[in-house]
């Protein structure tokens, strides 16, 4: 009798080793899983923070462009007007001399050599700070142009 209760006792504790074993490999199982599940949300996280940063510095490059675009807009306008008054007042002077003297010719002349070197400047900014139109660009730069057929 004797080998049959130690073989009942062996297959009990046989039975209680296989359930403590499956019952670790269950608990291994959902460790594993809390542990990824919990690195794809820490992942997501960092997805998202990367996108996030980078649209940020997405608006804040465009809103630096801008902002160097008006400057030189408003730089533009300034030097054509400037041009405009240098050449307003060099037309003046060169027609105020022309009456007052007989020589004039040549003070007329000096004046649209001023009005058409800033003339040049103001094209010239124009086309450094890609203002110009496609047909002044074309003219006064016809080497700079590729055109695209």
């Amino acid at each position: 009798m004797a080998s049959h209760e130690q073989s009942y006792k062996a297959g009990r504790a046989e039975g209680r080793a296989h359930e403590k074993g499956e019952q670790m490999k269950e608990s291994m199982k959902e460790k594993a899983e809390a542990a990824k599940q919990k690195t794809m949300e820490t992942a997501e996280a960092a997805k998202q923070k990367t996108m996030e940063t980078a649209e940020a510095a997405k608006q804040k490059t465009m809103e630096t462009t801008e902002a160097a675009k008006q400057k030189t807009r408003g730089a533009a306008e300034t030097t054509n007007d400037k041009t405009k008054q240098t050449a307003g007042a060099a037309r003046g002077k060169a027609e105020e001399t022309k009456e007052t003297e007989t020589s004039g010719g040549i003070l007329q002349q000096a004046g649209e050599k001023v009005r058409n070197a800033a003339q040049g400047a103001t094209d010239a900014v124009k086309h450094t700070f890609g203002m110009a139109d496609a047909d002044e660009d074309e003219h006064n730069y016809p080497a700079t142009i590729t055109r695209k057929d």
